[in-house]
């Protein structure tokens, strides 16, 4: 399994707006690919006032991460981009999950 995490810095002038899109259009758009089986957003927990949040996406596979990256993640950032551009920094992080444990 691969997770595909996009960590995002957003300007606290948009963030509710930008929470809310990406719950109701981003992420189902990405999950519409068909590339991964789960997604998660987390809020990143940082000094007073900043708004920084995690969106993890797992993959079963590299070849499903590839697939992504070549049919579908630049249109989906270049939405995200010309949308909030200006009031977002992102960096993208992919791990390879080598074990799970659960409760």
């Amino acid at each position: 399994m691969i997770l595909y995490n996009v960590t995002v810095s957003i300007d606290p002038s948009i963030h509710e707006n930008w929470l809310t899109w990406m719950r109701t259009k981003h992420v189902p758009d990405v999950m519409a690919t068909g590339c991964f089986i789960e997604a998660r957003i987390s809020r990143v927990h940082e000094e007073e006032g900043g708004f920084t949040f995690a969106m993890s996406y797992v993959a079963t596979s590299q070849d499903k991460i590839d697939a992504y990256q070549k049919n579908h993640a630049a249109a989906l950032q270049s939405e995200h981009n010309e949308k909030y551009a200006g009031k977002v920094a992102a960096f993208r992080t992919m791990l390879t999950i080598l074990e799970e444990f659960k409760a």
